[in-house]
């Protein structure tokens, strides 16, 4: 197993983000996480990379608990692409290289059709991109450092369709080489497509989770 969760509850003040929230998620697979909105889904997902801390209970990746883990070491391992893309360089190229300062232009084209861009975006400046381009170098830019566990949240919000073809692609891709995929999406039909378990939360509990066929949040 990968990620274990035991009773684990976050809080901010009289708010209840998580609570008692108790799930596995399996290596080598894509886990879907979905429910409405203010669920809890975005909060679950930074609790594996430690963007966040638990307030109650445990989370642990391969059987450790995640704070005797080295913080960079781990977000090393267990990637995250945000819902709202994030770059910080001037150009494509240097934006792949954030975490990667030695990667060779061929290795940094190849990531890019994995992400579902053309190579000819290793020229561009990343200010001079869409959204959904951004979003997608970011995928680049977190593949780039080979993870164990990419973690994406809604990562085709702002893609049209052919762009999020291309990302659950890329998705289907880690999954046959044997890496986890932990994907926050509040679309049903993605869910079934590209997803082996599934977790449904509702007001901050899980509700439900098994195979996207058995669950009833999916068929809804």
């Amino acid at each position: 197993m990968t990620f274990e969760l035991d009773q684990v509850g976050v809080r901010r003040g009289d708010a209840v983000l998580l609570d008692e929230v108790a799930a596995t998620i399996v290596a080598g697979r894509c886990t879907a996480i979905v429910g409405p909105s203010g669920a809890g889904k975005s909060t679950l997902l930074r609790l594996l990379n430690r963007l966040i801390e638990p307030t109650s209970g445990q989370v642990r990746y391969e059987g450790v608990p995640l704070p005797e883990l080295d913080v960079l070491a781990l977000r090393r391992r267990v990637g995250l692409v945000g819902q709202r893309p994030t770059l910080i360089t001037d150009t494509v190229l240097a934006e792949l290289r954030v975490g990667r300062p030695d990667l060779a232009e061929a290795e940094a084209r190849d990531l890019l059709s994995e992400a579902g861009l053309s190579p000819v975006f290793i020229r561009r400046r990343t200010a001079e991109l869409s959204g959904g381009e951004a979003q997608r170098v970011c995928l680049a830019r977190a593949l780039a450092l080979r993870p164990e566990a990419l973690l994406l949240d809604e990562p085709t919000s702002a893609l049209d369709r052919a762009g999020a073809a291309e990302v659950e692609r890329a998705v289907s891709g880690l999954r046959s080489e044997g890496r986890t995929v932990v994907l926050v999406s509040h679309d049903a039909a993605q869910a079934r497509r590209i997803a082996d378990d599934v977790l449904v939360l509702g007001a901050g509990r899980v509700v439900e989770q098994g195979s996207p066929d058995r669950v009833w949040y999916l068929s809804a």
